[in-house]
C-alpha cells in the first residue's frame, strides 16, 4: 500500500490527525488506516523529511506553530483531487481571450495547470504558476517584478504589488490560507495578502478558490471580505452552513 494513491490519501489523514491533536501514535494510525505499523512509521519518516513532523517514540509531533501553514509539498497532497476538481472547474469559468491573474499556493496551481494551453494573457504570482502556465506559447505570459518566497515560490513586495495594480485584468484566481463569512478571505504571510488586495481591486471578476478545509481556518492577514468575493469555487465537502451565509452575500458558489 505504500506509494500512489493510498499514499497520498494515508499522508492527508496523518496531517489532518497532526492539526488536530499535534501529535500522532503509530499504532492508532495503523488500525485506523487499516494498513501494517511498518507503513506508517515510512509515512512518517517520510513526512518528517519534510519538516512538517518530528518523529518520537511510538508516534511523531507537529513542528507547525499555531498560526503556520504547511510547507508547500505538504499541501500539495492535502485535498489533492479536490484541488484538481477546482482547478478544472475555475478553468472552465474562464473565456479564451481574458486577462488573468493566477494567485500562488497549491490550488492557484492546480488552476495554472487546467489553464495551460488556452489561449490567454496570464501574471502569474508564483514561480510555480508560471512554469505550468509557460508550456505552450498560446498563453502570454506577463511576469511582475518581487521577491520569490524561499520553499513557496510567491513572488511578494512592492515591486509585484506595483506591477499587479498598474494593470486591469477580467479575471483575478485568488486562493487563500482561510475563509469564514465573518472573517473574510484570510492568508499566513502578511506581504502574500498585500498581493492578493492588489489582485482583488485590478481585476473586473474576483474567483476564489478553496477546498473545503479552509472553511475550518482563520489565518494572520486580511485580504478582502467575502462581499469582495465574485465567484467562489470550493469542493463538495464544503460546511453546507457557511456556503449558504457566503450565497447570501451575492457571491457565486460553484461546487467541484
Amino acid at each position: 500500500m505504500f506509494g500512489g494513491v493510498a499514499a497520498k490519501t494515508r499522508h492527508e489523514d496523518i496531517l489532518d490527525r497532526l492539526r488536530q491533536d499535534g501529535r500522532v501514535q503509530v499504532s492508532e494510525l495503523a488500525a485506523r488506516l487499516g494498513t501494517s505499523e511498518v507503513t506508517i512509521r515510512r509515512d512518517l519518516d517520510l513526512l518528517a523529511e519534510q519538516g512538517t513532523l518530528r518523529r518520537i517514540q511510538g508516534g511523531a509531533v507537529s513542528l507547525l506553530a499555531h498560526g503556520e501553514d504547511m510547507p508547500f509539498a505538504m499541501r500539495e497532497v492535502e485535498s489533492a483531487q479536490a484541488k484538481h476538481r477546482i482547478g478544472v472547474l475555475t478553468a472552465g469559468l474562464i473565456r479564451d481571450g481574458e486577462a488573468v491573474v493566477v494567485d500562488s499556493g497549491t490550488t492557484g496551481l492546480a488552476v495554472a495547470h487546467a489553464l495551460a494551453g488556452r489561449r490567454l494573457t496570464a501574471m502569474p504570482l508564483s514561480l510555480r504558476v508560471a512554469v505550468a502556465l509557460s508550456v505552450n506559447s498560446s498563453v502570454h505570459l506577463l511576469l511582475p517584478g518581487g521577491n520569490a518566497r524561499f520553499g513557496e515560490g510567491s513572488l511578494v513586495g512592492s515591486l509585484t504589488e506595483s506591477s499587479v495594480s498598474a494593470l486591469r485584468f477580467d479575471t483575478a484566481v485568488v486562493t487563500c490560507c482561510g475563509l469564514s463569512p465573518h472573517d473574510g478571505v484570510t492568508a499566513h504571510d502578511v506581504e502574500d495578502a498585500a498581493v492578493k488586495r492588489a489582485a482583488v481591486r485590478s481585476a473586473r471578476r474576483v474567483v476564489l478558490v478553496a477546498e473545503a478545509a479552509k472553511f475550518t481556518r482563520t489565518a494572520l492577514a486580511v485580504v478582502c471580505g467575502i462581499e469582495e468575493v465574485d465567484v467562489l469555487v470550493t469542493d463538495v465537502a464544503a460546511p453546507e452552513a457557511d456556503v449558504a451565509r457566503i450565497r447570501e452575500a451575492g457571491v457565486q458558489v460553484h461546487r467541484a
